[in-house]
């Protein structure tokens, strides 16, 4: 049941789509009206906050951003948004990967959490807070009727219990029954974080938890029924969209998670002391000179795939059924314990100290454990594929890694800085390097200042075990591959001025290992050169304003790495206030990127892997909205996927999985003053 349906749950049998759609904008009315009624009530002036981020390994803390901008705010709940190019399945919440090369994080050591990465919460990115009053901002959105109907309900609290404890909480639930037949997406994400900000001792703390379920449709069995409609055969049409026929109707993923980081820093130095004429102390400041560092980490995850019917398996969908042809359940799953030491000296604790240095020494333990199908459950009979000779016998797989380190940089200094960090495996992972580092530069011009940035970045790295080594009922694979190397260097010029950054970069990437047409994993023996440039350019006349990105890029070896040539995301909009108070952005905004073999998506290993058959692309993915913002609430109303219809048809994602088709969307993000 929706959320705006238990709002205003009545028991009657069944409700018609015009009954639920009219609850649901009842729903977002009361809510809004409720909002403005908190607006307009005394608000307590609130102190300023400031929110940070935190790196592994280390726990280096990066300046962040408080999510209440006026801005594209409707635009995050469209699929499509996620990047300039994103192959996806189509619904929001489900599988995905972006394909610009200079976006894409590196595969992960279990990459069943790779495709959703997008609607996942992340050690990466979540945010810690700062603030004297207590702040609360809860965003509900929704779409679609009945059938088809997108609801996504999150929030952030944070609170300080004095000027060095905080606390904070996040929750994110969605969910969407997807505009197709079996396409629908549970994910349920929570989290809980602290810190303490002392003048010694600093520590951060965060547990992430996530649940994502997805139904797994296969994608459409015929794609007439998209590309020329009134030529499909009808037993594919089926009365609409969300009756078009799939190859799957009863299979699901599930994909479970949890993330514990604890960073504890302690500061050893002297305090300097200022005194006045008279030799009494006015004030003691505590100069850090060394830290000492400690970092835990643990993840544990799961994948399950499970297929309660047969009739797909003699559909032929799947080559092989190994284990068993009356369905599938195959659980994998995955614990990491990581322990980080360091020690590091502080920058500009002398005025001769311009620079940081910290070494550090990470241990790592993992244990994976693979689908494992007993015989005296699962005896061997000739309706069964054959088990390769390769198969694996052992369902688990056990790692002990050890890596130091070192991380250079200064982040003091007003025209230049830079930030470099590396490490080396020594125990598990001899041979094994990681190498990233950038430099930036600010130029003062006139009334602006040129930001120049290098960056570069050296790898020599395994891959996860899981793509050498896997079992399941349609899938076996025994791998034995060689370590991947890759190289990236490139630049980024900014003029905040003008709203000018322009990116140029490549990358030489040698043993790539990736899912081939038979959606296995290969390795390319050989290299694969990458290059990509993109222009970020706003234009502005009065309250006019035009934003273009547009990315370009070549990859050397589109069988091993296919990318689309050129993307472009572009957003025409206007910006005025009514009666002074409510801020409005309307406007139109638009992707599009070229024709290009994008990815096939196999259900079964959650893999996207290439293939040869199809093209998708050449195709404008428009939406028109109305953003507002009062006070501390922002709306939005927004007619997602526009042009439907108004040219060519071929809005598929990936093969078989068609964009979602229009679809009115509403929103509304509070943030509440405690």
């Amino acid at each position: 049941m929706y959320l705006s349906q238990w709002i205003f749950s009545v028991t009657l049998p069944r409700f018609s789509e015009k009954t639920i759609m009219m609850k649901k904008f009842l729903s977002f009315l009361i809510i809004s009206l409720s909002t403005l009624a908190l607006v307009y009530a005394k608000q307590p002036d609130v102190a300023p906050s400031y929110a940070w981020e935190a790196t592994m390994p280390l726990g280096v803390t990066h300046p962040s951003t408080i999510d209440t901008l006026l801005t594209n705010y409707a635009q995050r709940s469209v699929p499509s948004a996620v990047s300039l190019a994103y192959a996806t399945t189509g619904n929001l919440g489900a599988q995905g990967i972006n394909m610009i090369w200079m976006e894409r994080k590196p595969q992960s050591d279990f990459y069943f959490v790779d495709p959703l990465r997008a609607w996942l919460p992340s050690l990466d990115s979540y945010k810690f807070y700062n603030t004297r009053i207590p702040m609360t901002i809860v965003s509900y959105n929704f779409g679609g009727g009945r059938d088809v109907g997108q609801d996504r309900l999150n929030g952030i609290f944070s609170g300080n219990v004095n000027k060095k404890i905080q606390i904070g909480a996040y929750l994110d639930y969605l969910y969407s029954r997807g505009s197709y037949q079996a396409q629908g997406s549970k994910d349920f994400n929570w989290g809980f974080s602290g810190s303490y900000m002392g003048e010694r001792y600093q520590m951060m703390a965060s547990l992430l938890s996530y649940n994502m379920l997805n139904k797994e449709n296969g994608g459409l069995k015929d794609d007439t029924v998209i590309l020329d409609p009134d030529n499909a055969p009808s037993a594919a049409i089926g009365g609409g969209p969300k009756n078009f026929a799939v190859n799957l109707n009863d299979a699901h993923t599930r994909v479970k998670g949890l993330d514990l980081f604890v960073n504890n820093r302690y500061s050893l130095g002297y305090h300097h002391v200022e005194r006045n004429d008279t030799d009494t102390i006015v004030r003691r400041t505590f100069i850090p000179v060394t830290d000492l560092i400690w970092t835990f980490n643990l993840k544990t995850n799961s994948h399950v795939f499970t297929n309660k019917t047969n009739r797909e398996d003699t559909d032929n969908f799947w080559a092989d059924n190994y284990y068993d042809t009356s369905g599938s359940y195959d659980k994998t799953s995955y614990t990491k314990v990581s322990n980080t030491f360091g020690v590091g000296l502080i920058e500009g604790f002398h005025k001769w100290v311009k620079m940081g240095l910290t070494g550090f020494v990470t241990y790592d333990y993992s244990r994976y454990r693979l689908p494992y199908y007993d015989e005296a459950d699962y005896p061997r009979h000739e309706a069964l594929t054959p088990l390769p000779d390769y198969t694996p016998l052992d369902d688990k797989i056990t790692q002990n890694k050890l890596y130091v380190g070192a991380r250079l940089h200064s982040d003091k200094g007003k025209y230049f800085k830079y930030d470099a960090i590396g490490r080396i495996g020594v125990v598990g992972a001899a041979g094994e390097f990681n190498v990233s580092g950038h430099m930036t530069g600010n130029i003062p011009i006139r009334k602006d200042t040129l930001s120049v940035t290098a960056y570069a970045k050296l790898t020599n790295e395994h891959c996860s075990p899981l793509m050498e080594t896997y079992r399941s009922n349609h899938y076996i694979w025994n791998n034995k591959f060689d370590n991947t190397q890759s190289f990236r260097f490139g630049g980024q010029i900014e003029f905040p001025r003008w709203g000018t950054a322009v990116n140029v970069g490549t990358e030489t990437v040698t043993n790539c290992v990736y899912f081939d047409r038979n959606a296995l994993p290969a390795q390319h023996g050989g290299g694969v050169q990458l290059f990509w440039a993109r222009l970020e350019q706003p234009f502005s006349v009065g309250p006019l304003h035009w934003d273009n990105r547009i990315t370009y890029q070549a990859t050397s070896n589109e069988d091993v790495i296919p990318l689309p040539a050129l993307a472009v995301y572009s957003n025409l909009y206007v910006t005025f206030k009514i009666a002074k108070v409510l801020s409005v952005q309307f406007g139109v905004d638009c992707d599009y990127y070229t024709r290009y073999r994008a990815p096939g998506y196999q259900p079964a290993t959650e893999a996207f892997y290439n293939q040869d058959a199809a093209l998708c692309g050449n195709f404008a993915f428009m939406n028109a909205y109305i953003n507002m913002k009062l006070s501390r609430a922002r709306f939005y109303v927004m007619m997602s996927h526009v042009n439907q219809g108004m040219g060519s048809n071929n809005y598929f994602s990936i093969p078989h999985y068609p964009l979602n088709p229009r679809r009115f969307q509403l929103g509304v993000s509070v943030d509440f003053a405690n």
